[in-house]
C-alpha cells in the first residue's frame, strides 16, 4: 500500500496541497496527525524536500515526539533531521545560537514558574509593596499577559499611566526583567518574545532562518496567540508555504492568551489559502458525534461542519441527575463497576472529566471508599517535590554559575552556616559589583566574608569538580556525583525518617529520568537535559498503560481519548460558570469545551449532575446544564427520568441569580439533606468554620443579624473563624444578601455569602 492510498479524500487532499497557505480544519478525531505526519513523509520522501527545509510545530512534547515517531516509520531516519517541537522547544533552539545579539549568554537558563515567584516575592520586598495586594501570582499573571500581547515594560508603562496598581506592577515588570538578565535567565514568555525581536532586528539571523524553512505546519493552530502567530508569520515569509491544522469549534484557551481570531482570520493574513475541512470521525460513535454536532451547533461559527463517522451507532449517551454530589459519585462509581463486569472494560478506559478541580473531592471520597484506583492530572507534579527542584538547581548551577536563584535555593541543602544575613551581604555585592553571587561566595576572603569562606569551601570545591567533569560524564552519573559529593543524599540517610525515605526513593526515580533520556537523546547534554524538564507538561509524563481511573479537568483532556467518558457538573453556574452566562463569547468557550469533552469518548458517554452541591463552601441549587438541554431527547438516554424529576426555577438566565439556599424554604431542605447524608454533612459543617455538624446544623434555621452589607467591598480585608485573614476581591448583589470573592492567605479562593458566613472586617 502507497503512502497515500490510506487517507480519505479530504485527507489526501490536505496532504497533496504542498505550494502556498492552506488551512486545514480538523474535526475532533479526524485524523489531523495523520495528515501531518503524512504531509512531512510526502514531501521528504515523494517531492525530495530536505528534511531540514521542513519545521513541524505542536503545543506539547508528546505530541512532537508522537509525530516525529510516525514520520520514522515511514520515512526512516532522516526525519531526526527534521525540525519538530513545540513553539517553545523550536524557540530555545534558535535562541542557543542567537541570543548573543540581544545580551544574554548563550548558557542562559530557564526560569519555571517557582522561580519567578520566588523572584517576583523578592522585588515586591524591595519595592515595600504589599504582597497581600501585589501577589506573587496576580503580578506574574498580568506581566504574562503584557508579554503574550509583546508589550515590552516599556510599553507596559505607557498604557498603565494613571491606573496605580498596573503602574505599581510596570516598575515591578522592569525590574523582573532587568534581574532575569542579571542571572543570564529568560521565562517562558520570554522565549518567543525574544526569538521574534532578534528575528525583526537582525536581516541575516531572518534570511538564515526563512530561507531554511521552505515548509511550515503548525498543529492546534485555534490554541495559537500573538506572539506565536508573528513568530510563524516571520518564519513562513519567504515561501508562503504554510500549512495550519486546526478546529474553531476547539478553542478553549483564551485564559491563556490563546486568539481563536488567527484560525478565523488566517486567510486574511495569509491571502490564497486553500480550506480543506476534514469531518470524518474515526474515534467516537455515531451516538457521541449527534449529541457534540447538537451541542455546538448553537455558537455562532465561520467554519460550519458536520462530524460523520462510519463506526457504529454505539448506545445513545447517559445522563444522569443525583440527589447531591455524593449521589453523583455513587453513580459514576455503579457505572464504572457495571462496565468491567459486563463490558471488560478496565479502569484506565474510564476518565471522569470535570470543569473545576474543587469538583473531584466528592469523587474521590467515594472511589477510595470502593477501594478503586485513581490518578488525578494536575496534582502535585514530579518536578515540584523540594528534593527533585534542589537537584535540579544543583544541575543549574553547574551548568550556569551566574543562576542566583538557584545557588540561594540549595547553598544550605545541605545545611553549610551560611545564614541569611550573610546570603543578604553576598547578593548586595554581587550586585554592586555586577558579579555573580557565586562568584562572591568563591572569593569571599577577598570580600572579607570570613565565615562565609570558612563554611563554602567544600561547597565551591565540588561544584567546581562537577563543572569541570559535566562533558565527559553521563547525565545520570553527573546526578549520582553531585548526590554523594554534596552529601545531600547522606543529609537524608542521616534524618531517617518515612519522608526522608520518600525523598530518596523520588531522587532514585529522577536517575531513572536522566537514564531515559540517555537512551532516546543524541545530544546527551546536561543543557538539553535541563531544557527537556523545563518544557516538559502533565501530559508528557502521563502514563497511558496505568492501570487506574482518570481524573482531570476539561482543559487537560484536550488531545486525550478514552473508552468511556463522564462529564460531571452539568448545572448552570458550574458548566457553564456563572460568570460566563449573560456574556456571549465566555459562553460559546464554554459550550466549546463542552464540544471538546463529549468528544473525548469513543463509545460511552455519561453527563451528570446534582439537584444540589455543595462548592466553595456554600450550597447551590442548580438547574441542568443548557449543554444538556440542547440535545434532543431522542438522543439521550435518561433524559425524561431527567425531566420529571427536574426543578430548573432555582436558576434563571434572564436575571443570573444563582441561588445558593440562604432563603427559609431552602435552608429546609438543606436540613433533611444533611441529616439524611452524614458524608457530606461532616464536610460541610467543615466548610463553613464549625466544629460539629450539630452545630451546623442548629444554625441552619437561626435568624441572621441585621448587618451592615455595605462594609463588604473590594479591597478590605477580612477574617474568617476557620479560613483565617483574606482580602475582599469582589462582591456580587445576591438577594438581601452579598456573595463574597475572597482570598484568603492560607486557605486560598473562597465564595461566602455575607450574611452567613461571620466574617470579621479587619481595620
Amino acid at each position: 500500500m502507497g503512502l497515500l492510498d490510506e487517507l480519505n479524500d479530504k485527507q489526501y487532499e490536505a496532504v497533496t496541497t504542498i505550494e502556498g497557505p492552506s488551512l486545514v480544519i480538523a474535526g475532533a478525531g479526524s485524523g489531523k496527525t495523520k495528515v501531518l505526519t503524512h504531509k512531512i513523509a510526502y514531501l521528504i520522501g515523494e517531492k525530495g524536500v530536505k528534511p531540514w527545509n521542513v519545521l513541524a510545530i505542536t503545543f506539547t512534547n508528546k505530541a512532537a515526539n508522537e509525530m516525529k515517531e510516525r514520520v520514522k516509520n515511514i520515512v526512516g531516519g532522516v526525519a531526526d533531521d527534521i525540525w519538530m517541537g513545540t513553539f517553545h522547544s523550536i524557540c530555545v533552539r534558535i535562541l542557543r545560537k542567537t541570543i548573543d545579539r540581544i545580551g544574554f549568554d548563550t548558557s542562559f537558563i530557564i526560569f519555571d514558574t517557582s522561580d519567578q515567584k520566588t523572584m517576583i516575592k523578592k522585588i515586591l520586598k524591595e519595592q515595600n509593596l504589599d504582597d497581600k495586594i501585589f501577589t506573587d501570582k496576580s503580578v506574574l499573571y498580568e506581566i504574562s499577559n503584557a508579554k503574550n500581547e509583546m508589550l515590552t515594560p516599556e510599553q507596559y508603562t505607557v498604557r498603565a499611566n494613571g491606573d496605580f496598581r498596573k503602574e505599581n506592577i510596570a516598575e515591578i515588570y522592569k525590574l523582573y526583567q532587568r534581574r532575569l538578565k542579571e542571572n543570564n535567565a529568560i521565562d517562558f514568555d520570554d522565549i518567543i518574545n525574544f526569538t521574534i525581536e532578534i528575528l525583526l532586528d537582525n536581516p541575516d539571523i531572518l534570511e538564515y532562518y526563512s530561507d531554511k524553512f521552505k515548509y511550515v505546519l503548525v498543529d492546534e493552530y485555534q490554541d495559537t496567540n500573538k506572539a506565536q502567530f508573528t513568530l510563524i508569520t516571520l518564519l513562513a515569509s519567504k515561501f508562503g508555504n504554510i500549512t495550519v491544522v486546526g478546529d474553531n469549534d476547539q478553542g478553549i484557551y483564551s485564559f491563556r492568551g490563546a486568539d481563536i481570531s488567527n484560525i478565523l482570520n488566517f486567510e486574511k493574513d495569509f491571502p490564497g489559502t486553500k480550506i480543506i475541512k476534514l469531518e470524518q470521525n474515526y474515534r467516537c460513535t455515531q451516538s457521541v458525534l449527534n449529541a457534540a454536532n447538537e451541542v455546538i451547533k448553537n455558537n455562532e461559527t465561520k467554519y460550519e461542519k458536520k462530524l460523520w463517522t462510519s463506526n457504529e451507532a454505539g448506545s445513545l449517551p447517559k445522563v444522569y441527575r443525583g440527589d447531591n454530589e455524593y449521589d453523583e459519585a455513587n453513580y459514576i462509581v455503579e457505572q464504572i463497576n457495571s462496565l468491567r463486569r459486563t463490558d471488560y472494560y478496565k479502569y484506565s478506559d474510564f476518565a471522569v472529566l470535570y470543569r473545576m478541580n474543587t469538583q473531584s473531592r466528592s469523587i474521590e471520597d467515594i472511589l477510595r471508599r470502593e477501594n478503586i484506583p485513581y490518578k488525578i492530572i494536575g496534582g502535585l507534579k514530579f518536578y515540584e517535590r523540594k528534593e527533585i527542584k534542589d537537584i535540579i538547581a544543583y544541575l543549574r548551577l553547574i551548568h550556569n554559575p551566574s543562576d542566583n536563584l538557584s545557588l540561594t535555593r540549595i547553598i544550605n541543602e545541605p545545611k553549610r552556616g551560611v545564614g541569611k544575613t550573610s546570603l543578604d551581604k553576598v547578593e548586595q555585592l554581587a550586585a554592586s559589583n555586577e558579579i555573580s553571587m557565586y562568584e562572591v561566595i568563591k572569593r569571599a576572603d577577598e570580600f572579607g566574608l570570613n565565615r562565609v569562606y570558612t563554611n563554602t569551601r567544600e561547597f565551591i570545591a565540588v561544584i567546581e569538580e562537577l563543572k569541570d567533569t559535566k562533558l565527559s560524564k553521563q547525565i545520570s552519573e553527573l546526578i549520582k556525583d553531585t548526590l554523594k559529593k554534596t552529601g545531600y543524599t547522606k543529609a537524608l540517610e542521616e534524618e531517617n525518617t518515612i519522608e526522608a525515605e520518600n525523598r530518596i526513593e523520588n531522587l532514585n526515580e529522577f536517575l531513572t529520568v536522566a537514564i531515559e533520556f540517555e537512551e532516546q537523546s543524541a545530544d546527551n547534554s546536561l543543557t538539553e537535559f535541563l531544557e527537556g524538564i523545563t518544557l516538559s507538561s502533565d501530559l508528557d509524563s502521563m502514563e497511558e498503560t496505568e492501570e487506574s481511573v482518570t481524573l482531570m479537568t476539561l482543559h487537560s483532556a484536550k488531545g486525550l481519548e478514552f473508552p468511556a467518558i463522564f462529564l460531571v457538573g452539568m448545572e448552570e453556574g458550574i458548566f457553564p460558570g456563572y460568570k460566563s452566562i449573560g456574556e456571549p463569547k465566555e459562553l460559546e468557550e464554554e459550550r466549546r469545551l463542552c464540544y471538546v469533552g463529549i468528544t473525548r469518548a469513543k463509545e460511552k458517554l455519561f453527563m451528570t449532575c446534582a439537584k444540589q452541591r455543595t462548592i466553595f463552601g456554600s450550597t447551590s441549587f442548580n438547574a441542568i446544564s443548557r449543554f444538556i438541554k440542547e440535545i434532543p431527547a431522542n438522543m439521550l438516554d435518561g433524559y425524561d427520568e431527567l425531566e420529571q424529576n427536574s426543578n430548573d426555577n432555582a436558576f434563571t438566565d434572564t436575571n443570573r441569580e444563582w441561588k445558593y439556599g440562604k432563603s427559609s424554604e431552602l435552608f429546609s431542605n438543606s436540613e433533611i439533606f444533611y441529616k439524611s447524608n452524614p458524608i457530606p454533612k461532616k464536610a460541610a459543617a467543615s466548610n463553613f468554620g464549625f466544629k460539629s455538624a450539630e452545630s451546623f446544623l442548629a444554625n441552619l434555621n437561626k435568624p441572621k443579624s441585621n448587618i451592615d452589607l455595605n462594609v463588604y467591598q473590594s479591597g478590605v480585608r477580612v477574617y474568617h473563624k476557620k479560613f483565617g485573614e483574606g482580602l475582599i476581591n469582589s462582591v456580587e448583589a445576591e438577594g438581601d444578601d452579598l456573595k463574597v470573592d475572597i482570598e484568603f492567605e492560607k486557605a486560598g479562593h473562597k465564595r461566602l455569602m455575607a450574611r452567613f458566613a461571620g466574617l470579621e472586617i479587619l481595620k
